[in-house]
């Protein structure tokens, strides 16, 4: 897939990992769907369209995955 424009509703998060990386998100009202896709580059990777109720839980998951090192035990530690 070729790049399309950088959406009207939504945003660009760039990754951390690899350089040209970014995930879009982007809200399609129209069909209803809001959309996340992995982009390399000006090439997308990987798309999924997700309904807007499922937004919420998303964002939760998002929310306990977002650890922080004080939240990450030590190696050899006991936990």
């Amino acid at each position: 897939m070729t790049v399309s424009p950088l959406p009207r509703l939504g945003d660009v998060v760039l990754g951390r990992d690899v350089a040209g990386r970014t995930l879009r998100i982007s809200g399609h009202p129209a069909s209803g769907r809001v959309v996340l896709s992995i982009w390399q580059d000006s090439t997308c990777r990987a798309t999924v369209r997700l309904a807007p109720e499922d937004v919420p839980h998303v964002v939760e998951m998002l929310t306990r995955a977002a650890v922080t090192t004080a939240d990450v035990p030590e190696a050899g530690s006991a936990g």
